[in-house]
């Protein structure tokens, strides 16, 4: 199959552009500020947000040929792209960190993918962080795909340069509705496309939700592979990843609960949380001006299996 047969707007029938929902929020109206939701969630039940707008380039890169793909035991990535592969009839393998893991019953995000055709393979967790060295990467590979067959490689969330320029259509459809775009980050692609495709003048935050400052430099790394270099007007927050990814406290469970309520909108606790408390705290600190449109990207829907670790908890 080419990567031209494969035309994933009829196979998948995603909703694009995703609908942008206005909220009125105290919080931000006394201070002038304008918020809107961009529901990049509702694009795809299975693949919604920026797994539809990362995995779409890499899956017409595969042109039916098998995936390969990395991911934690609760990766949303490892779940939409074994859901991808039962939707389009593609084999689908997920090397998952933690080869602890291999002999215990599967977690229910686990689950999923198995349910959805995914083939597991767990790794030790020393030679998983040393996975995007080419020769590990080449070993884990031939291991995991011991008959040799060709496989299409997607990178641990998605994010690699076809999934950064998958994601310059989230910039474009926001257009010059917002001053500033909100975004949070895991693995940079989102945040690298999202600068590259909206127009000057229009700023993007990504608030990443892990620990360690790294992003910065990774987002700059994508853009270059990407786009030739450094694009759009963009920058870091570093202070609300809540003690690093997956991780949560009482504060940021009682904040989300609360806006649920105020606005009926269930927010993912791992990223989508994070970022709209770190707007609202911004928001209180002076940081946009008075007659600033915000528009804050969600990227993803709560799911079935818990998210999110107590602060106490392990990465």
């Amino acid at each position: 199959m080419s990567a031209e047969a494969l035309d994933l707007t009829a196979a998948l029938r995603p909703r694009l552009p995703s609908p942008v929902q206005p909220v009125e929020d105290e919080r931000f109206a006394r201070r002038g500020i304008r918020l809107l939701l961009k529901r990049d969630d509702l694009i795809h039940p299975d693949l919604p947000g920026n797994k539809w707008r990362k995995l779409a380039p890499n899956l017409r890169a595969a042109a039916g040929r098998p995936l390969l793909t990395f991911g934690g035991a609760y990766s949303n990535h490892l779940r939409a792209t074994a859901a991808a592969g039962r939707l389009l009839g593609c084999a689908t393998t997920g090397v998952v960190r933690g080869d602890e893991l291999a002999g215990r019953p599967l977690n229910p995000s686990l689950a999923r993918c198995a349910e959805d055709g995914m083939r597991l393979v767990f790794v030790d967790r020393s030679t998983y962080r040393r996975k995007d060295d080419p020769a590990v990467l080449a070993r884990i590979v031939r291991a995991s795909v011991p008959d040799g067959s060709d496989v299409q490689v997607i990178p641990e969330g998605g994010s690699n340069a076809p999934a950064a320029r998958g994601c310059a259509g989230l910039g474009r459809e926001l257009g010059r509705s917002a001053d500033v775009v909100a975004v949070p980050c895991g693995t940079a692609g989102t945040l690298a496309g999202l600068a590259a495709g909206l127009p000057p003048g229009v700023r993007a935050l990504g608030f990443p939700v892990l620990r360690g400052g790294f992003l910065g430099a990774e987002t700059e790394r994508l853009q270059r592979e990407a786009f030739g270099g450094r694009t759009g007007d963009w920058s870091l927050d570093e202070r609300f990843h809540f003690g690093g990814y997956a991780r949560t406290s009482p504060e940021l469970t009682h904040f989300a609960e609360e806006f649920e309520k105020t606005h009926g909108v269930a927010l993912e606790r791992v990223y989508v949380a994070k970022m709209l408390y770190g707007l609202t705290a911004l928001a209180a600190e002076g940081a946009f001006a008075r007659g600033t449109t915000l528009a804050a990207v969600v990227t993803g829907s709560p799911t079935a299996p818990a998210q999110s670790a107590p602060l106490s908890s392990s990465r």
